[in-house]
């Protein structure tokens, strides 16, 4: 069985600058050295073609990332229960959307034919992918999984 690492590292969803944090303390409400924001909340981080490869890339806890639309019905149906899943996720994963509007070609590398897709992340690479709406209940346990 492999030890449970020391550290992980987060992206500030602000500054995007990389931050370890002792894994320990991810429940105590770690803050941005840079610029004290909160880490590993359960907010959603909002990403787009200029920040998605910063973030992820220098995040080593699970990313579950929901590739959405303002228009799309399934995706308005998705958002509560995404919302619900980054609360029960706090502090072991955080949780992302990229609107495929306004982010056409992170849409197009990672093949988003149809949405909602969700991508689960884990050192940056994909570990999962799934389409359409999800209760909260499979999100967590999905994300916790990986």
């Amino acid at each position: 069985m492999a030890a449970a690492p020391e550290f992980v590292h987060v992206a500030c969803p602000k500054c995007l600058a990389q931050n370890r944090v002792d894994a320990r303390r991810v429940h105590e409400a770690p803050k941005c050295g840079r610029c004290e924001t909160l880490l590993l909340d359960d907010s959603i981080v909002e990403l787009d073609d200029a920040s998605f490869d910063a973030f992820v890339s220098r995040t080593s806890v699970p990313v579950l990332v929901d590739f959405w639309a303002p228009w799309c019905g399934p995706c308005r149906q998705m958002a509560p229960e995404f919302a619900k899943a980054a609360r029960g996720l706090k502090g072991r994963a955080r949780l992302a959307k990229v609107n495929t509007d306004l982010s056409q070609a992170l849409a197009g590398r990672f093949g988003i034919r149809s949405i909602p897709t969700l991508l689960l992340l884990k050192e940056g690479r994909e570990a999962g992918r799934a389409t359409g709406v999800r209760p909260a209940e499979d999100l967590q346990e999905w994300a916790a999984s990986a």
